[in-house]
């Protein structure tokens, strides 16, 4: 992963390790991590809470979360619960209240709880759904919770929010379509928030992760075969993102592939295009076993 940094926050990792400073820029702060029930969203929980931070842990599922609460308090971190679907605007906006109330403002969000579909387009004529629930899941959700913290953020003058997004954004691969567009509008929304609220010192930050080996990627047999990251690896970069909030982390090869899609856009086209015939689709985009997995 490529990892950029502000040049501010180069400063302060260079000065804690020449003073020997191993304390996290987390250590005292609130961190709120949706999607936390299980994959990164659990790894990335557990590791803030190592680092002191006091962890919301946001999900559908109230038995998982409890479950990484104990985890966490087990080991002498501070988290608490909140069973939440992200898709009911209702209960998104009664979390805010909530939480605000409770903790004051938010210092840390990762939006990280996502649908992933992979599959043709000539599966999906008659399957709009799959672009409606991946847009409510992947933008309109944490669109809603960042929009919902962000004031008591800009008050208090510091705030910083990190949107778990993809690869695909940039190397814009065959086959997820539903996927990557709601996590570029996730991405654009970022880019440009961040210009509005960075005199507020609020910032954000896109992690462009490439394959993690999670639930989610379990219904594609291909990927059994595919190098991947853990969660916990991934998990590791989103919270190196959180203490040096750069404004994006991307993978090398991804920015490769984002210029040739600019300089040779045709040829990157036939690449593709002969990449999407030799890997078909899934049983599970066929409908013949378990659909698409929803990491929320």
């Amino acid at each position: 992963m490529l990892l950029l940094a502000t040049p501010l926050a180069r400063a302060r990792r260079l000065v804690r390790t020449l003073t020997g400073d191993d304390s996290s820029p987390l250590a005292g702060r609130t961190v709120l991590v949706t999607g936390a029930s299980s994959g990164i969203g659990e790894a990335t929980a557990l590791a803030v809470a190592t680092r002191g931070a006091t962890v919301l842990l946001v999900a559908r599922r109230a038995e998982e979360l409890e479950r990484v609460r104990g985890a966490i308090e087990a080991a002498g971190g501070t988290a608490y619960a909140f069973a939440v679907d992200l898709t009911d605007g209702d209960a998104v906006d009664a979390l805010v209240r909530q939480v605000v109330a409770e903790f004051g403002p938010v210092d840390h969000l990762v939006n990280n709880a996502g649908r992933s579909i992979r599959r043709s387009l000539s599966l999906t004529h008659d399957r709009f759904h799959d672009f409606e629930r991946t847009m409510a899941v992947n933008y309109f959700g944490p669109v809603r919770l960042t929009m919902g913290l962000l004031p008591a953020m800009r008050a208090q003058r510091f705030g910083h929010v990190v949107n778990v997004v993809t690869w695909g954004v940039q190397v814009k691969s065959p086959k997820f379509a539903a996927y990557t567009a709601s996590k570029s509008a996730l991405d654009v929304f970022a880019r440009i928030a961040g210009r509005e609220t960075y005199r507020d010192n609020v910032t954000f930050t896109n992690v462009r992760l490439g394959l993690v080996r999670t639930d989610m990627v379990a219904p594609t047999e291909a990927y059994a075969r595919t190098p991947a990251q853990t969660a916990e690896q991934a998990a590791e970069v989103v919270v190196r993102a959180l203490e040096d909030r750069p404004v994006t982390v991307d993978l090398v090869s991804a920015r490769v592939v984002a210029v040739a899609n600019v300089v040779a856009p045709r040829l990157t086209d036939l690449a593709f295009s002969l990449a999407d015939r030799a890997f078909g689709d899934s049983a599970a985009a066929t409908g013949r076993t378990t659909p698409e997995r929803v990491q929320a």
